[in-house]
């Protein structure tokens, strides 16, 4: 019987985990959150005592790391618990796996990235975070890699699933304008939890460690995104094309942070579904 951990299980990514593997009888999944609930052990992954007593107490084959500071803009002025969750946290895990022998699957983001070019981004390309998020998110990835062992870190992009999401959003939105303004000049993959899942339940009991780029193929703007949303909800809402500048928002984002998932193809035989696959398939369970 393998035991899996997941931190921030009550996220997104967590929840499509959970649905994922709760079939599997050979598997054991021990979830923790900063809060407790049922079948929920609090953990706070900030604390380096705390979590090293935990691993060492369940011993896990695996640890899969889904807790972040996702609010990009308070980030901008809640920078030492964007830190301490999005940095030390995984420092702390990757320092506790490795003493047990346990595998860390690390999830970061697109915002690693500057975005200035006007291309897919490979994992051999150069960072360069231009907001607190992706500063920490990085700082993160660093300490996995120094502390770590047997690792893996997957960078992500535009998650949305099972909780709070740009597709729920803009669809409660729709209920509330006739139109809406939404950035026409940001580019990046949408990305179902549910497609982010099975790419780690198919790296996880590999011995592919290092670094790779987990997206759903295919790119578009958040303005396109929403347009297709709202068109497999049948909501007649305009979407109003806008630039960044004019949307305005206290962090700075990527304008280009379409991920190449390069490593997946060099390595594997794992892809993932088109974005406009993953979405017409979240929104059928949704409306």
């Amino acid at each position: 019987m393998k035991k899996i951990m997941i931190t921030g299980c009550n996220g997104q990514l967590g929840r499509a985990l959970n649905h994922l593997y709760e079939k599997e009888q050979r598997t054991t999944i021990i979830n923790t959150d900063v809060f407790p609930g049922e079948g929920i052990t609090p953990l706070d992954i900030t604390d380096v005592n705390n979590v090293l007593s935990f691993v060492r107490e369940i011993k896990p084959d695996a640890i899969i790391n889904c807790a972040a500071h996702t609010n990009v803009d308070k980030c901008e002025t809640d920078i030492d618990n964007a830190y301490k969750i999005n940095a030390i946290g995984p420092r702390n895990l990757s320092i506790a796996a490795a003493e047990i022998g346990a595998k860390l699957m690390h999830v970061s983001t697109d915002y690693v990235f500057p975005g200035t070019e006007n291309r897919a981004l490979t994992e051999f390309d150069q960072t360069g975070p231009v907001s607190v998020y992706g500063k920490t998110k990085l700082a993160g990835e660093n300490f996995v890699r120094d502390f770590g062992d047997k690792y893996f870190i997957v960078r992500t992009a535009w998650l949305y699933g099972d909780g709070r999401n740009f597709v729920k959003t803009m669809l409660r939105l729709s209920e509330e304008h006739e139109e809406i303004g939404v950035v026409k000049d940001q580019f990046g993959s949408p990305t179902s939890a549910a497609e982010l899942a099975k790419a780690i339940r198919y790296l996880l009991p590999t011995e592919n460690y290092g670094l790779f780029h987990g997206t759903c193929e295919g790119s578009c703007s958040w303005a396109e995104f929403t347009s297709e949303i709202f068109r497999l909800a049948g909501k007649d809402t305009k979407v109003n094309y806008i630039t960044t500048e004019e949307f305005g928002s206290p962090a700075k984002r990527p304008a280009y942070s379409i991920l190449d998932n390069y490593m997946l193809r060099l390595t594997t035989d794992f892809t993932f579904a088109p974005w406009q696959d993953a979405i017409a398939e979240f929104m059928r369970g949704k409306v």
